[in-house]
């Protein structure tokens, strides 16, 4: 893997070197700064505390409910945010806006008024898969604009990254402050299909191109003021199935050292805030999906390529994670053990899952995860240790200093 990531690193030196620099967001633990972020709800300002105080004993001080809330993002069905009310008060980490319905102009009143006071004091992180072609979640609040593999063909890497300003400043100004988005899988396939998940999705079937264009598009939104999310770890380029509806398996490992990870490897040494792992397995790494491995989250991601950011899962409603034997409540809890600190759910793939979008239904899985995460605490298997750590890092994400 060693000599792997050496001859990775000098392929892609020269497409990453060459991409403008652009403004981060959150603190990782690498130390290295990044600037504030102007958030729709402004935290409660007071005397700062003891200089002994850190993120981390505060987040120790929360009730384990609202730590353990912490780490789940809920969906909201075309934007049935008022429905959600009592769910965000509980202090989920997040809220991910699906469905094909246009997003309302008062988005971001309605984003406001729901930040109010949420557990731990924490505003909800607000996000969207807003890619481009046929994966804009935002449509009527953000400018519509070309599928990632046309942007690719038609425009440079500068002008990518210009257009992702544009869009972040469009997503922040709707009170939304982070992009499921962009993908780095390698992929040239037609689709996106139940037979391949990216097609258009991503930007080019070379690792260097996807590579280079898809930091431009991550590096435009921070710009913006949004927070990029890189996805599918460790990618998803060579499918033949949708995770979404079954399961599904990447090319095998060896494959995916020199096709799929080398734009995530370009990624992280940019000091990319978080990352997205897929549902897919990976032969030769993990028989079941990787979003529940611990060999793809802990060990390869954070061990083998230092990634030191928040990594989400890619929904747990998807069709790979019930073929794999697991409901949505025990998917939360392998992914968290593995060393994911956001879990999210949710899809509109069929009318079946759907249904299951209803705000009462949404409130009964949070739950459900919650309880199940507790089970998991209470038992030892699931470490409180880990839990803060996840805490910690979606915390970081929104550059959000707990003493003060």
């Amino acid at each position: 893997m060693a000599a792997i990531l050496l001859t990775v690193f000098a392929a892609i030196g020269s497409a990453c070197s060459s991409a403008p620099s652009a403004g981060r967001i959150g603190q990782q633990e690498t130390g290295l700064p990044r600037p504030s972020v102007t958030r729709t709800t402004a935290l409660p300002q007071g005397p700062r505390k003891a200089s002994t105080c850190s993120n981390a004993s505060v987040i120790a001080g929360w009730p384990l409910s609202e730590r353990l809330a912490r780490v789940v993002a809920v969906p909201s069905l075309n934007f049935d945010l008022p429905q959600l009310s009592g769910v965000i008060a509980q202090g989920a980490g997040g809220v991910l806006f699906l469905g094909s319905a246009p997003a309302p102009t008062s988005l971001a009143t309605m984003i406001s008024s729901v930040q109010s006071s949420p557990a731990g004091h924490v505003p909800i992180l607000t996000m969207a898969d807003e890619e481009g072609g046929g994966i804009q979640r935002l449509q009527g609040v953000v400018q519509t604009f070309g599928w990632p593999r046309d942007l690719a063909a038609s425009d440079s890497a500068t002008q990518v990254e210009a257009l992702a300003t544009d869009v972040g400043h469009q997503m922040r100004a709707a009170g939304v402050d982070m992009d499921l988005a962009p993908v780095l899988d390698v992929d040239g396939r037609p689709g996106p299909s139940n037979s391949d998940p990216d097609g258009s999705r991503s930007f080019s079937a070379q690792p260097t191109v996807a590579s280079s264009y898809g930091i431009a598009f991550a590096q435009g939104l921070e710009a913006g003021g949004v927070i990029p999310v890189v996805k599918h770890f460790p990618g998803l380029g060579g499918s033949t199935v949708n995770s979404d509806l079954g399961a599904a398996a990447t090319v095998p490992l060896d494959q995916e050292e020199t096709l799929g990870l080398p734009p995530f490897i370009a990624a992280i040494a940019t000091n990319i805030p978080a990352v997205m792992v897929g549902n897919n397995s990976v032969p030769g790494l993990t028989a079941g999906p990787a979003s529940l491995s611990s060999a793809a989250i802990s060990g390869l991601l954070r061990s083998k390529l230092g990634f030191s950011g928040a990594v989400l899962t890619d929904s747990l409603s998807a069709g790979a994670v019930s073929a794999a034997g697991y409901t949505v409540p025990s998917a939360a809890v392998a992914a968290i053990e593995a060393g994911a600190d956001l879990v999210l759910f949710g899809s509109t793939q069929t009318p079946q899952q759907e249904e299951l979008l209803a705000p009462s239904s949404v409130m009964e899985t949070m739950n459900a995860i919650v309880t199940a995460l507790t089970l998991a605490v209470h038992s030892g298997s699931l470490p409180v240790s880990r839990v803060d750590a996840a805490v910690g890092h979606v915390i970081a994400l929104q550059n959000v200093d707990l003493c003060r």
